[in-house]
C-alpha cells in the first residue's frame, strides 16, 4: 500500500498541470484576439493596452506603436480571417502562439506571437514574428 500512495499522488496532479497550461494558452490567446479585435474596430489606444512593456518602452506613445503595427503588420491588423494554430509554453511565464490569419491582400500569412505574463496575472505581447505562407487561404 506504502508504495501505491506515490502512484496515486501523482496521478491526481497530472490534470491539474495539464489544465494549468490550457488556462495560460487560453489567457494568451484572449490577450490576442482582443487585440485583433481592437484593430479592427479602430479602437487603437484598446489595441496598445495588449503590448508588453517593453514593446512600450520601444514605441512609447500610440503614434508611434500604430505607425509600426500598419507599415508591417497588416495581417494582424486588417485581417481577412484569423484561427489560432499551435501553442506552447517554453517556461511558467511565456506562451508561443501561432497564429494562422488572411491579410488585407487575399494571401496567407502565420504570425507566431510571443506572450509574457505580467506580475498582475495578464498576458501581453512581447512580440510578433510574421511571414507569408504557401497555405491556402483560411
Amino acid at each position: 500500500m506504502r508504495n501505491l500512495l506515490p502512484t496515486i499522488a501523482l496521478t491526481l496532479l497530472t490534470p491539474v498541470f495539464a489544465f494549468a497550461g490550457e488556462a495560460e494558452i487560453r489567457a494568451a490567446q484572449s490577450s490576442i484576439r482582443n487585440q485583433i479585435e481592437a484593430f479592427l474596430a479602430g479602437d487603437n489606444e484598446r489595441a496598445y493596452s495588449y503590448a508588453a512593456p517593453n514593446i512600450k518602452a520601444l514605441f512609447p506613445t500610440l503614434d508611434r506603436f500604430m505607425a509600426m503595427v500598419t507599415r508591417g503588420y497588416q495581417p494582424v491588423y486588417r485581417p481577412r480571417n484569423y484561427a489560432f494554430g499551435k501553442a506552447s509554453e517554453p517556461n511558467a511565464s511565456t506562451v508561443i502562439q501561432r497564429v494562422l490569419t488572411t491579410g488585407p491582400n487575399g494571401r496567407s500569412y502565420e504570425a507566431v506571437y510571443t506572450l509574457e505574463r505580467q506580475s498582475d496575472g495578464t498576458y501581453r505581447i512581447t512580440g510578433v514574428s510574421l511571414k507569408e505562407t504557401d497555405a491556402l487561404a483560411i
